[in-house]
């Protein structure tokens, strides 16, 4: 018989998308074959300490709103768990070197953006997804795009604000925008996922607003020109030779596809494969293949696009490095309409995990 691999699975982290990484990790553990796997969980608090031992996901999933995550707090768990003692919030024992595999379940700046996967490479370990420069350019929108616009993908008009300089004058900067772009527009922090500190603004009034609300995630902020377009996600597996699912359209509830809709009210509906021609349809599977390889993508991405209502033209919006993995997640639901299940998805990012370890280390 052989022997079952130990899977290290990361979740919590200290970004705004903490809630985002337990639900995503709740599934993820209990999809994966226990009949090839161990699962051994790791949590990491939103100060930035890991957890090991115990139930480290009921652990962390205690500490916040138990609305926002289904579930019902249950008691001793939080006591059964150890905090594993940290110097700069990285872990001085957490058994990493007895794990064959990570899992970084992990979404937002501290757990998607290179910063852990720096710690994994440091400690010599497979390790699902993007490397470290592939997971900083695909965290950060603004070198995102300038990766995407060297690699020829079209994109809609947009502009940079760095936090300081609106601090400093926020008249230059809502003049410039203006001038740049027009009513409506889309105001996101640069390295932020799951649409969290996203506004669609209308008037000078709500722009402020927008990029005040943005400011309090990052001091960089994108603000997109918004246009009347459809929403349409490919998902996007492999290494150096990637594939690209079917593609899915989202139909938003709400104004567009906030965070609310996202993992609390559930009300934005999905429809897989979209609705769209064979030929547009082809087109956007070469192009999510061709943006995951412009920021050297690695093992799993979802390409986000915008395809405009009256001109059928494409824009790439984003891609995201490591996608919800929740039960509403469009990532494995893509991959589930092309003919891959939830949990042979898992088994070959594992596999594809590997895969890269070795040749990276050839």
């Amino acid at each position: 018989m052989t022997e079952k691999k130990r899977i290290g699975v990361i979740f919590g982290g200290q970004s705004g998308e903490h809630e985002v990484s337990l639900k995503s990790a709740r599934a993820v553990m209990n999809a994966l074959d226990p009949e090839k796997y161990t699962v051994v969980p790791i949590g990491i608090t939103r100060e930035g300490q890991w957890m090991t031992g115990g139930d480290p996901l009921l652990a962390l999933e205690q500490r916040v709103d138990p609305k926002l995550l289904g579930r019902e707090p249950q008691a001793g768990v939080v006591a059964e768990t150890a905090l594993v003692a940290s110097s700069g919030h990285l872990p001085e024992t957490a058994n990493l070197a007895t794990l064959d595999v990570l899992l970084p379940v992990l979404h937002g700046p501290f757990g998607e953006d290179g910063t852990i996967q720096g710690v994994f490479e440091l400690a010599g370990l497979p390790y699902v997804g993007c490397g470290v420069l592939a997971a900083a350019v695909g965290m950060d929108k603004g070198l995102m795009k300038a990766a995407f616009a060297a690699a020829g993908l079209p994109q809609v008009p947009w502009q940079l604000v760095n936090r300081k300089a609106w601090e400093g004058d926020p008249e230059a900067v809502y003049q410039r925008l203006e001038a740049a772009l027009a009513y409506p527009m889309f105001v996101k922090p640069a390295n932020l996922g799951s649409s969290v500190g996203i506004s669609k603004v209308q008037s000078r009034a709500e722009l402020a607003a927008g990029i005040a609300e943005a400011a309090g995630y990052d001091r960089r902020i994108v603000v997109e020109q918004g246009i009347d377009a459809r929403e349409v996600e490919v998902a996007v597996l492999g290494n150096d030779e990637p594939q690209a699912s079917v593609p899915g359209e989202v139909l938003p509830a709400n104004d567009f596809y906030d965070y609310a809709d996202k993992y609390l009210e559930g009300r934005t509906q999905f429809q897989i494969p979209a609705a769209i021609d064979a030929a547009t349809s082809a087109t956007l599977r070469e192009m999510a293949v061709v943006a995951f390889k412009a920021i050297d993508g690695a093992g799993l991405g979802r390409v986000d696009f915008f395809v405009e209502r009256e001109t059928a033209a494409i824009y790439i919006n984003e891609i995201n490095t490591f996608p919800g993995f929740t039960a509403m997640s469009q990532y494995p639901k893509l991959w589930e309409a092309t003919g891959v299940s939830y949990r042979e998805l898992l088994d070959r990012l594992l596999d594809l995990a590997i895969e890269r370890y070795r040749e990276r280390h050839r």
